[in-house]
């Protein structure tokens, strides 16, 4: 037998081990996280557990559909996506010259950097550097969860809006970055090299070449982003950052469950109504 042949089989054999390996370790793991995170399914087929469901489930019914409370959550249904708007619009501003710097392809290398010297000169190594930065601010802004950042805004700012506004935008703009940066990488050079011929500079090249070809998925995962901020604005008022979560957690707090039950559902049309929104703006692209 060749010595080729063998070194075929020998890969062929690890690659016929790994996923066991892997199904084992996840199994693993799997059992040891259901054991260390308590899970209890049983809980729910109890006798206190039942009774504690059901209390909730039956103080939920009849919703409250009062005059006085509905006209009393129209301003914080507004705030809900007003917070939404202006948090997205943050992480835009944020996320979008930061995704560009944290692409290799725009800030040091490829076509739009071919004609300069390709050496380890004081710019290329500021570009380099710019793009290390811009990347390590991504994670930073990414790593830490907009319910984290809500707690320390509202420490810096206080209650009220402004600080679920800036937590969604911070968050958001790691998020956006760092996915904007994956579609300017993923972009089609030969249109950019057919723009180049022609004698265009670098600012034509983005802007007639670079950027038609990204804006479809940039606006479509901006919309889903925002969809996404109509959640989590309702989830940064449980920390005092306004909107419906804050009036959420008043229900909670006072065993109101008809009127959260009511809450619900006004997010519920929040999300579907930002949904059918972001659908329609996507098939205008």
């Amino acid at each position: 037998m060749s010595p080729r042949f063998n070194s075929r089989t020998d890969t062929l054999g690890s690659r016929s081990i790994f996923p066991y390996v892997f199904g084992g370790l996840f199994l693993l793991l799997l059992v040891d996280s259901w054991r260390r995170a308590e899970v209890n399914l049983g809980f729910f087929f109890e006798a206190q557990g039942r009774e504690h469901v059901w209390k909730f489930v039956t103080g939920m019914y009849p919703p409250e559909l009062s005059r006085d409370f509905l006209e009393l959550m129209i301003r914080p249904t507004l705030e809900t996506i007003q917070i939404s708007v202006m948090g997205t619009l943050i992480a835009v501003l944020i996320g979008f010259p930061l995704g560009l710097l944290a692409t290799s392809t725009f800030s040091f290398q490829g076509i739009l950097h071919e004609t300069e010297y390709r050496g380890f000169g004081v710019r290329h190594g500021l570009k380099v550097c710019l793009y290390g930065l811009a990347r390590a601010l991504l994670s930073l802004f990414r790593c830490i969860p907009e319910f984290v950042w809500a707690f320390m805004f509202v420490r810096a700012v206080g209650l009220g809006p402004f600080p679920g506004v800036l937590a969604i935008g911070v968050a958001y703009g790691g998020m956006l970055g760092k996915v904007y940066s994956e579609i300017f990488e993923s972009v089609n050079e030969r249109p950019l090299e057919a723009i180049q011929s022609t004698g265009a500079g670098r600012l034509q090249i983005f802007f007639y070449g670079w950027f038609p070809q990204v804006l479809p998925n940039i606006t479509s995962y901006t919309l889903y982003r925002w969809e996404c901020a109509v959640r989590t604005s309702a989830i940064l008022g449980l920390v005092g950052a306004g909107g419906i979560g804050q009036q959420i957690e008043i229900s909670i707090r006072m065993f109101n469950f008809h009127e959260v039950s009511t809450l619900l559902a006004i997010l519920f049309t929040l999300v579907a109504g930002a949904d059918y929104v972001s659908a329609k703006v996507r098939s205008l692209l």
